[in-house]
């Protein structure tokens, strides 16, 4: 059970639970292994094929498992010890840390017979890690944390994953680049191995329980009607789905960074964690300023600034100019993760958590999946800069469409939720 604290005008009131910093530097070395790798198997996928679909297809291939089993998942972590959850598939990821370093000394053979369908091929088991991983890591840190500390631990958490996804980019294009790939992937299996210790030694909290017995199909239907049931929740992840699918261009930073930019792997990962970087700066200004007045119009602004960077930088032909434009996007990014994260633990019970995440993770988790299959795509038919124009604009379009359709999202504060 969650501690309490007195936490008035107290910025870093969550780092006083000790399960929270434990659960929080597991998360950290789990994410920098993520992101190190990510940019790794783009730029390994992207020397070997010279094409942007297939960077787009990374993104599929996870995207796919991840949405099927995503629901099943959420109902796992409403009945399942959550901790447990956590640490098996936190494992699953340094086995497939491992299987990739393994297949980076055979893959040049390898991609004459199979090309790069086996790098897909580990990619899809890390989607279905994640499926389970991240509706048992939201419901278990709401559990571990007070609930007049959301708020605060909503901007930590946002914080501590993008500092994990600055840095993780930019060791993984330097390593990749300096010391070559195989070098890079023993990163990942190290830092994703040394995150389990983290996990392994946090509290074991009990799973709620729950008022009724239900069958699998009415529970996961209860978890999806909750969410619709609620025009805030529905039309923030709503504004992040669509926001992400059509405004996202990370899956096509390696052809920025090859073809417009003219920079190599180490230019790619400060590409890459630009975003992240911003995102950390405005987490920092968050924490102690948090969005609780006029939250709603806050979120759909800064969506569409988000929209915004996505066009500019998509006409950008000058490094630290796209450098500039990335961190910016990320700024106003991380507004809108702090709002919906916040909301989400403010209006969902104990006992439908894991449900009602993975109802989130499919509206926003898979974004950034089937956004990368989406640039991809997208830059095969209209060609790389007129299909990200294209997708910030579209971004514009659905704020707009949002505070339309959404008034009570337009309206929401969250300092007046109970």
């Amino acid at each position: 059970m969650a501690e309490t604290l007195n936490t008035r005008n107290n910025a870093y009131a969550v780092w006083h639970l000790k399960d929270f910093r434990k659960f929080i530097t597991g998360r950290f070395f789990l994410t920098f292994a993520i992101q190190m790798q990510s940019v790794i198997v783009g730029w390994q996928v992207y020397d070997l094929t010279h094409d942007a679909f297939s960077l787009g297809l990374i993104g599929l291939s996870e995207a796919i498992p991840f949405l099927a089993v995503a629901l099943f998942a959420g109902h796992v972590a409403d009945l399942v010890n959550r901790k447990s959850i956590i640490v098996l598939t936190a494992t699953v990821y340094v086995v497939s840390a491992m299987v990739l370093l393994y297949m980076s000394y055979i893959m040049p053979g390898l991609y004459k017979t199979a090309g790069v369908l086996p790098l897909y091929f580990v990619i899809a088991f890390t989607g279905l890690a994640r499926a389970f991983f991240y509706p048992a890591q939201t419901a278990y840190m709401a559990q571990i944390v007070p609930r007049n500390l959301y708020a605060n631990s909503s901007t930590w958490n946002s914080t501590i994953w993008h500092i994990a996804a600055v840095s993780g980019p930019a060791a993984g294009g330097l390593i990749y680049g300096f010391f070559g790939i195989h070098a890079a992937f023993m990163c990942v299996v190290f830092f994703s191995a040394f995150s389990l210790i983290f996990f392994y030694t946090t509290i074991s909290v009990p799973i709620p329980a729950r008022i009724a017995k239900e069958g699998i199909f009415t529970s996961l239907a209860t978890g999806i009607k909750f969410v619709f049931n609620h025009q805030v929740l529905l039309g923030a992840l709503a504004l992040d789905m669509f926001g992400v699918l059509f405004g996202g261009a990370v899956a096509l930073l390696p052809v920025f960074a090859s073809e417009i930019l003219h920079t190599g792997p180490q230019g790619l990962g400060f590409l890459r964690a630009a975003p992240a970087l911003g995102a950390i700066l405005m987490a920092l200004f968050l924490a102690h300023y948090p969005p609780v007045h006029r939250s709603g119009k806050k979120m759909l602004l800064a969506v569409g600034g988000f929209g915004i960077c996505i066009i500019l930088f998509a006409l950008s032909g000058n490094f630290w100019l796209s450098i500039g434009l990335l961190a910016l996007s990320g700024m106003f990014d991380n507004v809108s993760v702090i709002i919906r994260s916040t909301i989400l633990q403010m209006y969902t019970p104990d006992e439908m958590r894991g449900r009602v995440a993975s109802v989130n993770s499919i509206f926003v988790g898979s974004s950034n999946e089937l956004g990368s299959f989406e640039s991809g795509l997208a830059a095969k038919l209209l060609g790389l800069v007129p299909s990200v124009v294209f997708g910030g604009g579209m971004t514009v379009m659905i704020v707009l469409a949002t505070a339309g359709f959404a008034p009570k999202l337009r309206k929401m504060e969250i300092k007046g939720m109970k």
